[in-house]
């Protein structure tokens, strides 16, 4: 038995699972170390009886060193030794034994069902009881897990992961691709992203050192995921480049240099998919810079890019200074006042962020959406992926049909859609009709009276062009206008999955 199945083989005899840890500590605990609190979880574990559960929670969550004894118990296959050979533990003559790395249970749900995994990670700022060294090699956090969640699940032959820090995404796209190939700048994130990769057993992910595109130089992957170090930091002594999100490069231009260079990797058809920040400069519109990009990719792409919010140059760096472990104080404004200073000579006022999709066009590309979808999303956010891959698919199926194939069909409003009226008291018109969506993005569609009786008429019974045509008798007006005025919106609830192709 290697060092790593033993270390397997605790961990699941201790039942450190995401369901064992919240049994452990309660819900309340839980969620307050999501917050980075651990106050509420150190006291319920003070109320408990120890326990190999206990031990190892201590230890690779909480980030508290514990007794030889105790952790003896806890990992009895692996042994202490066998431990701190895998780099996951430090032991002092005292016999003390504190924790080297971060691991911890990660549950999620995709195309192919519920599943769970342990991930090694660096110790956080709760651990360390500062701000972290630059080359942190970052776990499971919010960002990742909403590129997880957006990841399409469709099965290709070949994926690549570019940044892979613990290695998260090589993981989530093992589930799909037959190979996948694993970057980063960081060789200590490689080591931590095999071991994750080999402690769950997970074969078939090749990783590599290089920076950006350099180490799959003539290649090209069916789907590449990123999470790139996208953070805009400024180029001045003093400010800490952590190379988890920091890409050494000015402004948002590694954003820019992934759009203009991932096309040369896509195989026609590929899509690539990261998260990412943009510049507003002055008064111009960031989406518009970043169709520029698109616009200048020396292969043709489809691109779907949404931005899910905006921060204000202070508010941005304010976030991201906290990130790296820094509390209000003398460094703290030090370190702002840098980041000020460097938006301010480059004339930024606020960054935008969110998900951008491309895919190597075979042809003229049909999909060009630069949207902004701020506030909430729907429900099931874990199946966004999903939404997303079948978004894509009613696109290219309807983007193919003239006005007259496309108003032959005969589409259903889907289940999650619910239509609202708003009216004056004692009105008779509403003053506003919206169609809500209740998974997926959560788009919230403004709807007249001919688009609302339309989407409503849409039972798989008549088509299209058969309700345009008894909604223009209905209104008295000219079928041929209301027509052109509703078919471009109806082709756009398609895509949105608002409204159902039929089967």
């Amino acid at each position: 038995m290697t060092s790593i199945d033993a270390l397997r083989s605790d961990l699941t005899a201790a039942g450190f699972t995401v369901d064992g840890l919240t049994a452990l500590w309660g819900e309340e605990a839980a969620e307050a170390l999501h917050r980075g609190q651990r106050v509420p979880a150190e006291r319920e574990l003070a109320r408990r009886e120890a326990s190999p559960l206990a031990t190892l929670a201590t230890l690779f969550v909480l980030g508290r060193p514990v007794g030889r004894s105790a952790t003896t118990a806890a990992l009895p296959t692996v042994g202490i030794d066998g431990a701190v050979e895998l780099g996951l533990l430090r032991a002092d003559p005292s016999d003390v034994i504190a924790p080297a790395v971060d691991l911890r249970p990660y549950a999620f749900v995709d195309a192919l069902g519920p599943a769970e995994w342990w991930i090694v990670s660096d110790l956080g700022e709760l651990a360390l009881g500062g701000a972290l060294p630059e080359d942190h090699v970052l776990g499971v956090g919010g960002a990742s897990m909403t590129l997880s969640g957006l990841m399409l699940q469709r099965p290709v032959r070949s994926a690549l992961d570019l940044g892979t820090g613990c290695g998260i995404q090589a993981l989530h796209a093992s589930r799909h691709a037959e190979r996948v190939v694993a970057t980063d700048i960081s060789e200590r994130a490689l080591r931590l992203a095999a071991l994750n990769a080999e402690l769950n057993g997970i074969d078939g992910i090749e990783f590599r050192l290089g920076s950006m595109f350099e180490p799959v130089a003539g290649e090209a992957f069916d789907h590449i995921v990123s999470n790139p170090p996208f953070v805009i930091t400024p180029r001045t002594e003093g400010v800490p480049a952590y190379e988890y999100r920091d890409g050494g490069m000015v402004g948002d231009a590694l954003v820019a240099a992934f759009v203009a260079g991932c096309g040369e990797h896509l195989n026609p058809g590929g899509v690539a998919q990261l998260l990412g920040n943009w510049e507003y400069h002055d008064t111009a519109d960031a989406l518009e810079r970043v169709r520029g990009w698109v616009d200048d990719s020396t292969h043709p792409l489809d691109a779907w890019v949404i931005e899910r919010d905006t921060e204000d140059a202070a508010q941005y760096a304010e976030t991201w200074i906290r990130d790296g472990g820094t509390r209000p104080g003398a460094t703290f404004d030090t370190l702002l006042g840098a980041w000020l200073d460097d938006f301010e000579a480059r004339g930024v006022g606020e960054v935008g962020f969110g998900y951008v999709l491309l895919r190597r066009a075979e042809g003229v590309p049909t999909l060009r959406r630069f949207e902004r979808l701020h506030g909430a999303l729907g429900a099931n956010q874990a199946g966004l992926g999903i939404h997303l891959g079948e978004c894509l698919e009613a696109h290219d199926a309807q983007s193919a049909l003239d006005d007259d194939a496309f108003g032959a069909l005969r589409l259903t409003v889907a289940g999650d859609v619910a239509e609202e009226r708003h009216l004056w008291p004692g009105a008779d018109s509403p003053t506003a009709i919206l169609l809500r969506q209740g998974g997926g993005f959560g788009r919230v569609v403004g709807a007249d009276t001919g688009l609302a009786a339309l989407v409503g008429a849409c039972d798989g019974e008549l088509s299209v062009a058969a309700i345009v045509g008894a909604i223009a008798q209905l209104l008295e007006v000219d079928e041929d206008a209301l027509r052109a005025d509703l078919l471009p919106t109806v082709r756009a609830l398609v895509t949105d999955g608002i409204l159902l192709l039929p089967a």
